[in-house]
């Protein structure tokens, strides 16, 4: 089954994951690294109990209930010398002073739904932040904002806004269990993007912990800070503690649809036409297209093109527009339904009608699979040819599906400039091509079979998608575009995936590491650098 949103993988699955042990490291830094925590946390609440090693029993749980991707923790070969699972923020600021000072690097884990697991390996010494208890939700109707710590997730904001408001959401994921810290930095979108942006175009403050372990707001940290953290992925310059963001406002009642059309059924028109009306209708309709691939038995293969829709009122004012705007798919009134705010999240998410609002406390994807994604953006309409290509392309591969997000609206009104997140004006949707196996399809073994076919997808699609460069989503990561070794950066390799992420932004980006971490202890695999030092004369 493929979700109808974020991928939120859903797979009967156990498995027992087991991890090598670590990178070689020094026991007596580590000694040292252990004896450094509590002396740099609060001590109202004791670090010891979010201090886990291998030898806990708990280490090995922890590990791999926040971690999404199979393919990741199965092909891992180390692990942390240790998690520290923060109860309190001191927690996270002592990990920072006692990473670098004993020379561990340190990654970032809220959610864990990142695709290619950079926030839970390394192939050097390393320990894991997880900040997933760190999830506090303060909201203040008065002036309709919130306080959300960086383990919260989306499913626990959008719960929260709806106990206090039936007329407030926010714009962000549609999968219930990412968590915010992350998710937000890397321009973390949703069926409200085309209304009111990304999450990080709803964020007016925010506490970012430095290299140096300090708490800064926006007003500390400056506005080149936390431009850079607002679509540049806040791994690169600290830790994201919490993030103040606009709530903004949305009708008692609003409405969804899921109209689905197969080849035989004329989709290829449909798809067609689509890319040329969806980013163009009024901001308050959002239509995502989806595209699974199914086999009917032998050679009876086709194409099922799912037309999911989130118009922001009601169903009679949704049918005059699609009339007027989208006649082509025959909308109907049955094909609606009305209901709250948060029940159209719970439905974009996979949730039946009816479902209680309580699973958004849900907060960790138990089924997980295997999984490679892979991203484009569309500034010109792929011609009917392209599209036949396509479909033939998915019914060979069969376990894949295609995602065509819409733009317009909001996203066309900021510059690419505004924040770091520069794929703007110009886009007419994203794309997010997504491949999925399960132990039954073959497991860790099968994924280079599964990889490769996901490249072939990536591939025959290079003549429609945007290029020099050709742009890719960062919260889709995806380490064939260009990535470092796990302790090196190197300027000229992120100069190459940094462009494909930020586009013309990624040199300002390199300004403000070099301002706020110069001596680059926050990184990873595809990080921003510190600006190269001029050679001395």
């Amino acid at each position: 089954m493929v979700a109808s949103g974020y991928i939120c993988f859903i797979a009967s699955i156990f498995v027992l994951l087991s991890i090598s042990s670590a990178a070689s490291y020094d026991p007596v830094d580590f000694d040292a690294f252990l004896q450094c925590l509590p002396k740099h946390s609060d001590h109202s609440v004791s670090i010891a109990g979010a201090i886990l090693t291998p030898s806990n029993a708990s280490f090995q749980s922890i590990y791999q209930l926040r971690a999404n991707n199979l393919r990741i923790l199965l092909s891992a070969t180390s692990r942390p010398v240790a998690i520290i699972t923060a109860l309190h923020p001191s927690h996270a600021q002592a990990a920072v002073i006692c990473a670098k000072r004993h020379g561990f690097q340190l990654r970032i884990r809220s959610g864990g739904h990142d695709y290619e697991g950079l926030s839970y390996i390394s192939d050097v010494p390393f320990v894991i932040l997880d900040m997933f208890n760190l999830k506090s939700i303060d909201i203040d109707m008065k002036t309709e904002t919130a306080w959300v710590q960086a383990g919260a997730t989306t499913g626990e904001v959008y719960y929260s806004i709806a106990q206090k408001s039936d007329v407030h959401g926010f714009p962000s994921g549609v999968c219930t269990t990412l968590g915010i810290g992350g998710h937000f930095s890397g321009g973390g979108y949703g069926f409200l993007m085309r209304k009111y942006g990304l999450s990080i175009d709803n964020v007016i403050d925010a506490q970012l912990i430095d290299a140096n372990g300090r708490i800064l707001d926006r007003k500390s940290m400056g506005e080149d800070v936390f431009w850079a953290i607002r679509g540049g992925g806040t791994t690169s310059f600290g830790i994201i503690l919490s993030w103040r963001i606009k709530l903004v406002r949305v009708p008692p009642r609003v409405t969804v649809f899921n109209v689905q059309r197969t080849l035989e059924q004329g989709a290829t028109e449909l798809a067609y036409r689509w890319q040329q009306v969806a980013p163009k209708l009024p901001k308050d309709l959002f239509i995502r297209l989806q595209l699974v691939p199914i086999n009917n038995g032998g050679n009876n293969k086709t194409v099922t093109v799912s037309f999911i829709g989130h118009f922001l009122g009601q169903a009679d004012g949704l049918l005059r527009l699609m009339n007027v705007r989208f006649p082509e798919l025959g909308l109907t009134r049955n094909d609606c339904s009305e209901m709250s705010w948060v029940q159209s999240a719970l439905n974009w998410a996979g949730f039946p009608n009816g479902t209680s609002i309580d699973v958004l406390l849900n907060r960790v994807q138990v089924d997980r699979v295997f999984y490679k994604t892979k991203s484009d953006y569309y500034k010109a309409v792929i011609p009917k040819q392209g599209l036949e290509t396509l479909w033939q392309v998915l019914m060979d591969i069969e376990d894949i599906f295609v995602q065509f997000n819409p733009y317009g609206g909001r996203m066309e009104e900021i510059s690419e400039s505004e924040t770091a997140f520069a794929h703007r004006r110009g886009n007419l949707f994203k794309a997010q091509y997504g491949i999925q196996w399960s132990e039954s399809d073959g497991g860790i073994n099968a994924s280079g079979r599964y990889v490769e076919m996901s490249r072939r997808l990536y591939n025959v699609m290079a003549p429609y998608a945007s290029s020099d460069p050709r742009e890719a989503f960062f919260n889709y990561r995806d380490l064939d575009i260009g990535s470092n070794e796990s302790g090196e950066t190197d300027f000229e390799v992120a100069k190459e995936y940094g462009a494909k992420f930020f586009r013309n932004n990624f040199m300002r980006l390199a300004g403000v590491k070099t301002m706020i971490d110069p001596e680059n202890f926050f990184k990873n695999e595809q990080s921003i650098p510190p600006l190269p030092t001029p050679p001395s004369h």
